[in-house]
């Protein structure tokens, strides 16, 4: 999950998401296309000329889907908060609480997802009652916001330095101007990478199965477990995977192309 800022500090870009098909790129436009409906196809033609099991098997999946939405939606809105005050942070003047937000970048960042699952439900779970849904969205928020607090700070630091001078030459404290004048700007620069890292959360969702939790990938492994049709079943969760993550790949581009439209 990496981040940057191009030369002129207007644009954030997130890299290991889906592809985002890029306006006026034909080629990548195309590749899309592509992938998108041609997993919608096989997604259908699979349970219509096969419906068993491939029928069985898409009817088995639904509650899964909610179940990663479920975690994935609760896990971003976390994240995104505690991004935001990870990125404050690492830019206060006060060396406590940049200290902090810092050390809990550079601590997160260096421990794997699947590590933070286990020890916050199994080990945490020896002191603290956590159930697998609490522990799976708390993992994954803290995972994540370390790396929206890097996306947080960096679009704080693309809004030219002139902005919080002119605040603070119109009366406004430094917090004043970075609520009032700096976030909402930020905001309207993050955006697209706050979606592509919904992306990535959404693939990483994947993971919570580990937790006993019935989200999309653990409802193919059951059905595979009591069917043994392992290649079957793993294809249409990876088909769904696919169209889903695609399809926001999608919306990402859109709502990108349109604040490019309102920034000119």
């Amino acid at each position: 999950m990496a981040s940057l800022i191009d030369n002129n500090h207007t644009r954030i870009e997130v890299t290991d998401g889906a592809l985002i098909p890029a306006k006026g790129n034909k080629g990548l436009f195309s590749s899309w296309q592509i992938t998108f409906f041609g997993a919608i196809l096989i997604l259908i033609l699979l349970p219509v000329l096969k419906p068993d099991p491939y029928w069985r098997i898409l009817k088995f999946l639904p509650d899964g889907i909610f179940i990663t939405f479920q975690v994935t939606f609760m896990a971003i809105v976390c994240a995104t908060f505690i991004g935001l005050l990870t990125g404050l942070g690492q830019i206060s003047r006060s060396v406590l609480f940049n200290r902090i937000a810092t050390i809990y970048v550079e601590l997160i960042r260096g421990i794997p997802l699947l590590v933070q699952l286990f020890y916050i439900y199994f080990a945490l779970g020896k002191f603290l009652n956590i159930q697998g849904m609490v522990a799976a969205v708390i993992a994954m928020a803290v995972c994540y916001g370390a790396y929206m607090g890097e996306i947080f700070r960096a679009g704080i630091q693309s809004i030219p330095r002139g902005q919080m001078e002119a605040a603070i030459a119109l009366g406004m404290s430094r917090g004043q101007a970075i609520r009032l004048i700096i976030l909402p700007q930020t905001m309207r620069v993050i955006l697209p990478a706050i979606g592509n890292e919904f992306i990535a959360l959404l693939k990483d969702s994947s993971l919570v199965s580990v937790l006993a939790i019935s989200d999309l990938l653990r409802r193919g492994r059951e059905f595979a477990s009591t069917s043994f049709l392992y290649f079957e079943s793993y294809t249409m969760v990876a088909l769904v995977y696919l169209v889903f993550t695609l399809f926001l790949s999608r919306l990402v581009a859109m709502m990108e192309e349109r604040m490019e439209l309102r920034g000119k």
